[in-house]
C-alpha cells in the first residue's frame, strides 16, 4: 500500500518529533511542583533518561506507545515494514540493554507507559513521587 503523503512530507514530519514529549512535560513538571529537583535528559547518564536524579542514584524513562512498541497500543505503520520492523525491535532490545545496564549498576530504575500516563495522570504522578521517595530513603547519602 503505498504512503498517503510525499516522501518529502513524511521526512519532515518525522523531523518535527522532538526529543522531550508533551507528556515527558507534563509529568516532569507535576514532580517538580511536589518538590522534586533532578534532570531532564541526562546526556551523561546511559540511555539519556528523561528525568533522573543521580544523588538518589533514580532514573525514569517515559516511554512512548509507538516507539517502545507496546503490545497494547503499539500501531506498527503499514508502509516500509521491514525497516519498521527492525527499527522498533532495535528499540525494544535498547530498552532492555539500558534497564540491565542500571540493575547491574545498583540503580533504581521506573518505567512508565505512555497510556498509563494518559489513562491516569494523577496516579502516575502519585507513584513517580512514591517511588522517589522510596529511593531517598534507602539511598545512604
Amino acid at each position: 500500500m503505498a504512503d498517503s503523503i510525499t516522501r518529502e512530507q513524511r521526512r519532515k514530519n518525522m523531523q518535527a518529533i522532538r526529543s522531550q514529549s508533551k507528556l515527558e512535560n507534563k509529568v516532569s513538571k507535576e514532580l517538580w511542583k511536589k518538590g522534586y529537583r533532578f534532570r531532564k535528559n541526562d546526556k551523561t547518564l546511559f540511555g539519556k533518561p528523561d528525568i533522573s536524579i543521580k544523588k538518589y542514584k533514580v532514573v525514569i524513562f517515559i516511554d512512548s506507545c509507538f516507539w517502545h512498541a507496546c503490545e497494547i497500543h503499539g500501531n506498527r505503520p503499514k508502509t516500509n515494514q521491514n525497516f519498521w520492523d527492525e527499527k522498533l525491535e532495535r528499540n525494544k532490545k535498547r530498552d532492555l540493554e539500558v534497564n540491565q545496564y542500571y540493575i547491574d549498576s545498583n540503580w533504581n530504575i521506573k518505567r512508565v507507559w505512555e497510556h498509563e500516563i494518559k489513562e491516569s495522570f494523577c496516579k502516575v504522578a502519585d507513584e513517580l513521587a512514591d517511588f522517589i521517595d522510596r529511593c531517598k530513603k534507602e539511598t545512604p547519602v
